[in-house]
């Protein structure tokens, strides 16, 4: 079918579902660092990004594998370690004098309570300025990760579901049951690294 002469062939990432161009604009003309969220079934990655005429410049960023460097035991992919992706990423902003960013989310559906607001949450408690909906927020016992522990809690019964499910963790001899303890621990490490200069990477 012939088209007028005034249509226009989308841009290719919009076609592919990887860029909204108009909420991106609208984060550009801002022209404050954009908070990019980004979290996968085994990871979380965090950046701060600014817009520069020949491309987006990261300025920080952050990665749910290097929780590994805190003694991070579990998996990389859940609600805590996003929260503590983010976390790590706004320390690492708070250090460069970064204080105030916005929330890119991409092409995410803006979920209650998902992993991307987990991050968020981590962000703002480095005490970085970034407007948000708290109603988005997980509640703090999911940040801690009490909801997975008392899922393995309630599926002890059932050792071969058990062993199934938290396989990752107990290769890690970490029973999902201390989760929200090794998550208190490992936020306690990052906290103190950046006390102490923040050293780790």
């Amino acid at each position: 079918m012939a088209k007028s002469s005034s249509y226009r062939l989308p841009l290719h990432r919009r076609i592919e579902g990887k860029t909204d161009y108009y909420a991106r604009k609208a984060l550009v003309l801002s022209g404050k660092p954009r908070l990019v969220a980004r979290t996968s079934l085994k990871n979380a990655i965090a950046q701060i990004i600014v817009a520069k005429p020949r491309g987006d410049e990261v300025l920080i960023s952050a990665h749910s594998r290097e929780l590994k460097e805190y003694g991070w035991n579990a998996p990389d992919g859940n609600i805590p370690a996003a929260y503590l992706t983010g976390l790590l990423c706004g320390l690492r902003a708070k250090a460069k004098g970064i204080t105030e960013i916005i929330f890119d989310i991409g092409l995410h559906s803006p979920s209650k309570g998902a992993r991307i607001f987990a991050l968020l949450k981590g962000v703002l408690d480095a005490e970085i300025s970034v407007p948000y909906s708290k109603e988005k927020l997980p509640d703090d016992k999911r940040i801690g990760g009490e909801h997975i522990a008392k899922y393995a809690e309630n599926l002890a019964s059932n050792p071969e579901e058990y062993q199934f499910r938290f396989a990752k963790y107990l290769e890690q001899k970490l029973p999902p049951e201390n989760l929200p303890k090794h998550f208190v621990e490992i936020k306690t490490e990052i906290l103190a690294a950046f006390k102490s200069g923040g050293k780790k990477k």
